[in-house]
C-alpha cells in the first residue's frame, strides 16, 4: 500500500516478461499471502514492501517457489552481481502478464490449520497500523465468530497514526487503550507487511512475544507429539522448557527468518518462533505468518472459560530487558570486552551461535552486532526482575563504558 510499490511492480514486472518468463499479479498483499501464492501455485514469488519501515522507505521481497527462503548465500549475493555486472539471460520472447485473486484461497488454506469451531465469542481490537492487515483482517475475521473493532484499517503507505512497527511500545499505544474502553478479549497488532503479529492481553498489557511462540508450541504439540520445535536464541528460555515439558524437542536457532526455514527443513520441525514476532509453520510451507499466529491465540482463547492473562501465565516464568541498542565504534572488540567480564566467571557458560550468549543458573544474556548500523543488542533474562536488572546495568556499563 506504499505509494511507490505499484511502480516498482510495473517495473519489475516488465523486466521478468521481457526474459520470456510469465508473471501472475495477485495485487495488494500482505507477506504471508505472498508466501502462501507461491507455495500453493509452487512460483517464485516478489512483493514490494518495506515491512515495517517508515513511509520513505521501500523494497522487494522475494522468495523461490514453494515459498522457499533467499538469503545472501542463496541467491541475494547473485542477484546483486547480475545488478552490478549484467545478467548472463539471454534475452527470449516477450512473456505473458496475468492476474490473480488468491485472498479467499488464503482465508481458505488458514482456516484448515487452526480449528476454530469450539470458540466462545470473543471481542476483539485489531491494529492494522494503515498496513495490508488493514485489507486480510477483514476477510479473515468474517468468518470468525468475533466481534472486531478496527484501528487504522484504511490502506496509507503514510502511516498517518503511528509507525507499522507493533516491536516498539510506543505504536502500541493507541491498542491498549482500545482494548481497555471497549472491555476486549485480546488486542491484536500487525506491522505494515502483516507477517508479524503482537498481543495485548484484556489488561491492555503487552504480551511478550516468547509467550506466544510457547503457547503456539504447546498446541502444536497436542497435534504432533514428540515433534520438533524451533526457537530462536533471543526467545525466553521458558520456551524451550515448555517444549520439553510436553514431549517435544527445543532446537535452538540464529536470529533471522532464512536461518529458522533452513533449520525447519532440515529437522522437519513443525512450528519456529522469534522473539520478534515472526511466527513459522510447517503446514504454510515453513513460512512465517501473523494472521496464522493471531489465529491460533484467538483458537486457545476461544476454548478457554478464563481470561488472556490467566491462559497465557503458565508461559510466563522470567523477566526480561526487550532489546536495548547501544552505539558502539567497533562491535567486535566491545563484545570481546564482554566476553572477558561475564564469560570466566564461576558456573557460566558461553557460546558464539550468532553473537556472544553468556548463560547462568537463572539467568542470560545474548549481544549481537547489527548487519546495518553500529549497533550492539542486548537482551537479558533472569528468574527474577532484580537479578534481570542488575545483569543488564552490568553488561551495558561494560558496553557503554
Amino acid at each position: 500500500m506504499r505509494p511507490s510499490s505499484p511502480t516498482f511492480a510495473d517495473a519489475f514486472s516488465a523486466g521478468v516478461t521481457s526474459q520470456g518468463l510469465n508473471v501472475i499479479r495477485i495485487g495488494l498483499a500482505s507477506t504471508d499471502l505472498l508466501y502462501f501464492a507461491a507455495g500453493k501455485l509452487n512460483f517464485p514469488g516478489a512483493m514490494f514492501t518495506a515491512s515495517h519501515n517508515p513511509a520513505e522507505y521501500n523494497g522487494i521481497k522475494l522468495c523461490l517457489s514453494g515459498a522457499r527462503p533467499i538469503g545472501k548465500e542463496s541467491g541475494l549475493l547473485t542477484i546483486e552481481r547480475y545488478v552490478a555486472e549484467g545478467s548472463p539471460i539471454d534475452f527470449r520472447s516477450v512473456g505473458k502478464e496475468g492476474n490473480e485473486d488468491m485472498l479467499s484461497a488464503y482465508v481458505d488454506h488458514l482456516l484448515t490449520l487452526v480449528d476454530l469451531s469450539a470458540n466462545r465469542r470473543l471481542k476483539v481490537v485489531i491494529d492494522a497500523g494503515n498496513g495490508m492487515a488493514g485489507h486480510t483482517a477483514p476477510a479473515v475475521f468474517a468468518t470468525l465468530n468475533c466481534e472486531v473493532i478496527p484501528l487504522y484499517f484504511q490502506l496509507d503507505g503514510s502511516f498517518p497514526n503511528h509507525e507499522a512497527n507493533p516491536i516498539d511500545p510506543k505504536n502500541l499505544k493507541d491498542l491498549q487503550k482500545a482494548v481497555r474502553k471497549y472491555k476486549a478479549d485480546i488486542g491484536l497488532a500487525f506491522d505494515g507487511d502483516a507477517d508479524r503479529c503482537f498481543l495485548v492481553d484484556e489488561n491492555g498489557e503487552l504480551v511478550n512475544p516468547s509467550t506466544l511462540t510457547a503457547l503456539i508450541a504447546d498446541r502444536e504439540l497436542q497435534k504432533n507429539p514428540g515433534a520438533n520445535i524451533i526457537y530462536n536464541l533471543i526467545s525466553s528460555r521458558a520456551v524451550a522448557e515448555i517444549v520439553e515439558e510436553r514431549g517435544g524437542t527445543a532446537i535452538r536457532s540464529r536470529v533471522g527468518h532464512s536461518y529458522i526455514k533452513k533449520l525447519m527443513a532440515e529437522t522437519g520441525a513443525v512450528f519456529g518462533g522469534e522473539h520478534s514476532g515472526h511466527f513459522y509453520f510447517r503446514d504454510f510451507w515453513r513460512a512465517d505468518s501473523g494472521m496464522l499466529a493471531a489465529l491460533h491465540a484467538i483458537a486457545a482463547l476461544g476454548e478457554a472459560s478464563s481470561t488472556l492473562s490467566k491462559l497465557l501465565k503458565p508461559y510466563v516464568r522470567y523477566f526480561s530487558s526487550g532489546e536495548i541498542n547501544s552505539e558502539v565504534s567497533d562491535s567486535q572488540l566491545s563484545m570481546a570486552e564482554v566476553e572477558e567480564k561475564f564469560g570466566k566467571s564461576s558456573g557460566v557458560e558461553v557460546d558464539h551461535l550468532d553473537g556472544l550468549t553468556v548463560n547462568g543458573d537463572s539467568w542470560w544474556f545474548n549481544v549481537r552486532a547489527s548487519n546495518t548500523e553500529p549497533l550492539l543488542r542486548l537482551n537479558v533474562e533472569a528468574k527474577t526482575q532484580a537479578r534481570m536488572e542488575k545483569i543488564r546495568d552490568e553488561v551495558l556499563a561494560t558496553i557503554r563504558g
